[in-house]
């Protein structure tokens, strides 16, 4: 069975990585991930025994436990333990400075080792019972490894407050790193104040309050105003308004009527509203989102991939050679120098060495980059479109090709009016209205809306024809040309892209309406933003008719169509795209999951309430707006390119400093403020995803 359990105190990926190397040594965890950044363990295990295993070995884990409920907990914002502690270390070190450099005598300089000493445990305490537990249990080569060896290095060199710096510049940057790994975490958290946590259940009249996770298919609830709807609904009072701003980033509020369906994680900003459950909590739209955003992080591109693998072989690697920094090099100087096999100026090079060592920390690399992937989820999180995992990001920033469904996404989905024949519009209208009243077919939506003071008797539908009525006790028919050679009534012919319906009252042709797919008022705009972007191969894929079709291409304004397409046609077609580049194909997620599936990502517009359209596409647009294609185009690229210049710069700044750190020139504490700089650097750059959007 598959679980997430939500933790807190962990903000270090080095940290995750072994937590998760430690979880998945034990026995019946078929698979487990953990994720530092939004601060969760998802395992795979056999049993409810197994699962309390795990929750037992993190919490022995440094000092991560494991919360009950409630996601992306942190430490709090305030971390005043922390600055406490680095305040007092500072403050000692500075008296430390003053005594060691305004005094002299034994006394003195008893006293000033005594506050050093002080300042040091003060300081670094965390990290040598991080590292003593951390030895005990095998784990040798991490961060806190790292900085103890090198702090220990400088005591032994009788650098005592070149140590203290060397620890308190450690820890203020572990503390900034924690604040900018919560800020970051913080974009994403918004998202789960969607949920409601709780629901007013009606039963025989009486309110009952109840979790969202509590509520069946059919039950009647009340949402009062200010409330969130707890579960996709669909309302029974005579209307609602409901700020949807959190859901699809759109700020205008919208007015349902009844029977209108309602998704969860509006909320209703009139009076109480009635309504009646059409999904339970987990099949609905915050069910979803909370559940696709909650794994997220689990989906890694490849530039984390091989960040992880890096830092598994680079720590050790780094340390072996800052032990031949310390070890031969002083040899080689000596033999090179005198001609004498000993070691020469050992103590400067022991003290590069470490140098050496505390620079090749691999933190700038193995958080920002995750960070980067991190903001740009949230970022498209802001912009209501939801990625499943960075691995999408990435594949989207690649893409070179854009394929997209007609009905329903480059188009409304829905029949409306779009030319009326007759010489009274408005009667010629109301009879339809009132005949296909009686109708389930999709064509008598676009009749839904108007008003009609007629009533329609003895409603008999013909399959493939129309509908026959009688109004005031004339015969009405409504219906296709077919249907009105079967009644003998002759007809104008009308040459239309869209589909036709004549009416005839009492055998004599009376008018007829064009019923059709209107397009999408985003459509042009986004297509014309895509090409701006450099996408220019974009391509419609359609079942429809081929003029139908290669209007709605033109005005548009694709780069090429194919129509009367069935399912495997449009595999084919997608199969054949590839070959060009990355595909990104746009469709409805419900008609197109062969062709979904095929594409190297695959976005659904809308259709949130459909559990197929989040199980089958890669990407979701809440908003149902095509506007949200350029952006997350834009957003995806930031993310790759932030994650590159992060990747570039790390390495190069990393290799700089350790090579002045091996000719002697970098002291120790300059060192740790380097590799704190780099840090703090990329992960500032990595924030940069988040300015992308509208």
């Amino acid at each position: 069975m598959k679980t997430v359990l939500h933790i807190e105190n962990l903000d270090c990926p080095v940290c995750a990585e072994a937590l998760q190397g430690d979880l998945q040594k034990i026995k019946g965890v078929q698979s487990v991930a953990v994720d530092y950044v939004t601060q969760t363990i998802t395992l795979e295990a056999e049993g409810d025994e197994i699962v309390a295993r795990v929750v037992k070995t993190a919490n022995a884990f440094e000092e991560v436990r494991v919360l009950d409920g409630g996601m992306y907990a942190s430490k709090g914002d305030s971390h005043k333990k922390e600055w406490l502690m680095i305040g007092i270390a500072t403050l000692l070190l500075l008296i430390g400075f003053s005594v060691e450099y305004f005094t002299q005598g034994m006394v003195w300089a008893i006293i000033y080792y005594c506050v050093y000493a002080a300042a040091y445990l003060t300081v670094g305490y965390p990290v040598l019972i991080s590292t003593v537990k951390n030895l005990l249990k095998g784990r040798i080569f991490d961060e806190n490894f790292l900085m103890t060896v090198a702090s220990i290095g400088a005591i032994a060199l009788g650098e005592m407050s070149e140590s203290v710096l060397v620890m308190l510049l450690y820890q203020l940057g572990e503390l900034l790193q924690s604040i900018a790994v919560g800020s970051s975490r913080r974009s994403v958290t918004e998202l789960m104040r969607l949920k409601s946590e709780t629901a007013t259940l009606l039963i025989d009249g009486e309110q009952k309050t109840v979790a969202p996770e509590e509520l069946n298919v059919g039950d009647v609830i009340i949402v009062k105003a200010g409330e969130k709807i707890p579960t996709d609904c669909i309302l029974l009072s005579e209307n609602v308004t409901l700020d949807t701003k959190s859901l699809t980033g759109e700020s205008e509020l919208r007015v349902l009527k009844k029977g209108e369906k309602i998704l969860s994680g509006c909320i209703n900003v009139g009076g109480m509203a009635e309504l009646k459950v059409l999904r339970v909590y987990q099949d609905s739209a915050v069910g979803k989102i909370l559940d696709m955003v909650e794994n997220a992080s689990s989906g890694k591109a490849a530039p984390e991939k091989f960040i992880t693998k890096f830092a598994r072989f680079y720590t050790p690697i780094v340390c072996c050679l800052a032990l031949a920094v310390a070890i031969f090099a002083p040899l080689f100087d000596g033999l090179i120098a005198e001609g004498n096999f000993y070691f020469k100026d050992l103590a400067r090079w022991v003290q590069s060495a470490l140098t050496f060592l505390v620079i090749s920390c691999p933190c700038a690399l193995i958080i920002s980059v995750p960070l980067s992937y991190f903001s740009g989820i949230g970022a498209c999180a802001k912009n209501g479109i939801l990625v499943k995992g960075a691995t999408y990001l990435d594949v989207i920033a690649r893409v070179k090709t854009v394929a997209m469904d007609k009905t329903g996404t480059l188009t409304e989905g829905d029949f409306h009016v779009c030319a009326v024949h007759g010489e009274d519009e408005k009667e010629l209208l109301s009879l339809i209205s009132a005949v296909e009243r009686g109708s389930a077919h999709p064509i008598a939506k676009a009749f839904e809306g108007i008003e009609t003071s007629y009533a329609a008797e003895n409603i008999t539908e013909i399959a493939g024809c129309g509908l026959t009525a009688e109004i005031d006790g004339e015969l009405t028919l409504v219906g296709n040309e077919k249907l009105m050679r079967d009644h003998d009534v002759d007809v104008p012919p009308i040459d239309s892209l869209y589909t036709v319906v004549y009416v005839a009252k009492n055998g004599v042709y009376f008018g007829a309406v064009e019923v059709g797919d209107r397009l999408r008022v985003d459509a042009k705009s986004s297509i014309f933003e895509m090409r701006k972007l450099g996408i220019s191969r974009l391509v419609m894929l359609t079942g429809d008719k081929t003029l139908r079709a290669e209007k709605i291409a033109n005005e548009v304004g694709m780069s090429a169509f194919k129509a009367e397409l069935l399912p495997i046609d449009k595999l084919t077609e997608a199969k054949r795209l590839q070959t060009e580049g990355g595909l990104m194909y746009v469709g409805d997620g419900i008609n197109d999951a062969p062709v979904m599936a095929q594409a190297d990502c695959s976005v659904s517009m809308g259709k949130l309430g459909s559990a197929a359209a989040i199980e089958v596409s890669d990407v979701v647009l809440i908003s149902d707006s095509l506007t949200s294609l350029p952006i997350v185009l834009k957003i995806a690229r930031r993310t790759r390119l932030v994650v590159m210049q992060n990747i570039l710069f790390s390495i190069i700044m990393k290799v700089g400093f350790m090579a002045l750190g091996v000719m002697g020139v970098l002291p120790l504490w300059l060192a740790v403020f380097a590799d704190v700089g780099v840090m703090l650097l990329a992960v500032l750059n990595s924030f940069r995803v988040r300015l992308t959007g509208k």
